[in-house]
C-alpha cells in the first residue's frame, strides 16, 4: 500500500502539457476504453490531455466521419433521383439514342474516313525524306501545311449553313481530327530526330542513310498501328505484350456498354429536363436565374465528367491497348489526390502530357526559353485546343472555357502557396467542379435553348 501511495503521489497528477502523451497514453483514443489492468487505473483515472477533435490531439482516423458523409451523400442524392423520377417519370431510352445515331450520323462517318488522306499524306513526305527526294526543311513545311489544312477543314465543314453533321457527330469528328493532329505531328518529329541523329540501338529498327541499306519502319502498317494504339508520342518499336488476355478485353467491354448506358441515363433523367425548364440561354438569363441553374448543373455535370473519365481513360484505353498488345498503359495518375491544381493537370491526362513535354516544353527550353514562361505556353495551347474542340461543333466561341482555365491558373499561382495537403486537395475538387467541366455544360445549355426548335433536333 505504500509503494501505492507513493505511485499516486509521484504520478498521477504530474505537469504533462496539453498534447502531451504519457508512457499509457495513446494519441487515437484507444485507451479510453481499456479496462483498468492495475491498482494505480482505480484510483487515478485522469491526466493531462487534449479532445479528440483538436489540433494538438494528433488525433487522425477520421474513418467513421468519412463513412457517415458516403452514407449521407448517398441518401440525398436518392432523395433527388426519387423526386426527379416522380416528376418527369421514367425518361431514360437507349434505342432512341441508337436510332438517332444510326439516322443522323452517316455524315460525321464519312468525313472521319476523309482523315486517311492527311495520314496518307504524311506517310508520303516521310518516304520522301527518306529516300533523299525532298529537303529535311521541305518536308518539315511540308508537314506543318499539312497539319494546317487538318485542323481547318473539319472546322469549314462543321461550320457550314447546310452542314447536315449532328452535334454529337461533329464533336466526335473533330475530336478525332485534333487527336490525329497531335499524332501526326510527333510522327514527323521524331522522325526527323531519327534522321537527324542517324539512330543505331538496339530494339530501334533504323539504320543510317550512309549505309546504304533501307529503313523498314515507314510502312502503312506501322503507321496506322500508331494512329490506333492509345498514345500520342511516335517511337519506332512500342512495348508489347506477349499475348491478348480474352477476360480482361471482355471486362472493359462489359464496362464500355453499362458506362454508356448510365451516361445516357443521367443525360435523359437529369440533365434533359433541367434543360427543358429554361427559357433563356445563359447570357440572356439574370444573375439569381443563373446561379440557380448552375447550382442544379454542378451534380449532374459532376458525375458525368467522373464516368466519362473512367469509360475514356481507363475502358476504352485499355480496351484499345490490349487489342493492340500496347505494353505502355500509364494512361493517367491518381489526380484525385493531387493537392495543387499544376499536380491535377500533370495526372490527369499523362498522354497529352507526354506529348506536350516531349514536343513542346523541351524544345522550347532548348531554345532558351525559361521554364515558366515554357509552362504558361504550353498550358495556354491546351486551354486553346480545349476552346476549339467544344466551341467550334457547337457553333458557340464565347471564350467561357479558355478563360475559367486562365482563372485556375491564377488560382494556382496566387492560392496555391496558401493551399497544400487536404486544403490544397479541397480546392482542387472545387475547380474539378465549378472550372472547365461546368462550362462546356453551359454551352451545351445554350446550343440546346438555340436549336430545340429546330426540327429532327434533339439534345439526346
Amino acid at each position: 500500500m505504500a509503494e501505492l501511495r507513493k505511485s499516486l503521489s509521484s504520478g498521477c497528477f504530474s505537469n504533462l502539457l496539453p498534447g502531451d502523451a504519457g508512457p499509457d497514453f495513446a494519441c487515437d483514443g484507444s485507451d479510453l476504453d481499456s479496462e483498468p489492468d492495475s491498482d494505480l487505473d482505480m484510483f487515478c483515472c485522469h491526466r493531462v490531455q487534449d479532445s479528440l477533435l483538436s489540433s494538438a490531439s494528433r488525433f487522425t482516423d477520421y474513418r467513421g466521419i468519412l463513412n457517415w458523409i458516403i452514407i449521407l451523400l448517398v441518401l440525398t442524392h436518392a432523395h433527388l433521383f426519387l423526386e426527379n423520377f416522380i416528376q418527369h417519370g421514367f425518361l431514360i431510352d437507349l434505342w432512341k439514342v441508337m436510332g438517332h445515331l444510326m439516322e443522323d450520323d452517316w455524315p460525321s462517318v464519312y468525313l472521319i474516313m476523309a482523315a486517311n488522306v492527311f495520314s496518307v499524306a504524311a506517310l508520303l513526305l516521310e518516304k520522301c525524306q527518306d529516300k533523299g527526294q525532298i529537303s529535311s526543311g521541305v518536308g518539315h513545311c511540308l508537314h506543318l501545311g499539312n497539319l494546317m489544312v487538318l485542323m481547318l477543314f473539319p472546322s469549314a465543314i462543321i461550320l457550314q449553313q447546310d452542314s447536315s453533321l449532328s452535334t454529337g457527330g461533329a464533336l466526335l469528328s473533330l475530336s478525332i481530327y485534333t487527336v490525329l493532329g497531335l499524332k501526326l505531328y510527333s510522327y514527323q518529329e521524331a522522325n526527323r530526330w531519327y534522321r537527324q541523329e542517324h539512330v543505331r540501338a538496339p530494339g530501334i529498327r533504323c539504320v543510317s542513310q550512309e549505309s546504304g541499306e533501307r529503313t523498314d519502319h515507314l510502312t502503312p502498317g506501322d503507321l496506322y498501328y500508331f494512329l490506333l494504339a492509345p498514345t500520342l508520342c511516335y517511337q519506332r518499336d512500342f512495348p508489347r505484350t506477349p499475348s491478348i488476355r480474352l477476360n480482361f478485353l471482355l471486362h472493359r467491354l462489359l464496362e464500355m456498354v453499362v458506362l454508356t448506358q448510365l451516361m445516357v441515363g443521367i443525360v435523359q433523367q437529369w440533365i434533359g429536363p433541367l434543360f427543358q425548364r429554361s427559357d433563356n440561354s445563359f447570357t440572356d438569363m439574370d444573375i439569381t436565374t443563373r446561379i440557380e441553374h448552375l447550382v442544379e448543373l454542378v451534380a449532374p455535370n459532376h458525375f458525368l465528367w467522373l464516368i466519362l473519365f473512367f469509360l475514356f481513360c481507363h475502358s476504352c484505353l485499355n480496351f484499345s491497348g490490349e487489342l493492340l498488345r500496347f505494353g505502355d498503359r500509364h494512361f493517367y495518375g491518381d489526380w484525385w489526390n493531387a493537392d495543387t491544381l499544376k499536380s491535377f493537370w500533370r495526372k490527369l491526362s499523362v498522354l497529352f502530357h507526354k506529348w506536350s513535354h516531349r514536343h513542346l516544353y523541351t524544345p522550347l527550353l532548348r531554345r532558351r526559353v525559361p521554364p515558366r514562361q515554357a509552362e504558361l505556353l504550353v498550358f495556354l495551347l491546351s486551354a486553346a485546343l480545349c476552346e476549339y474542340v467544344i466551341a467550334v461543333p457547337l457553333h458557340t466561341c464565347r471564350l467561357w472555357i479558355f478563360l475559367i482555365m486562365i482563372l485556375e491558373l491564377l488560382v494556382a499561382v496566387f492560392l496555391g502557396r496558401y493551399f497544400t495537403g487536404n486544403y490544397g486537395n479541397g480546392l482542387v475538387w472545387l475547380c474539378l467542379l465549378m472550372g472547365p467541366p461546368l462550362a462546356v455544360m453551359t454551352y451545351i445549355h445554350d446550343h440546346y435553348i438555340s436549336y430545340r426548335g429546330q426540327p429532327h433536333w434533339t439534345l439526346y
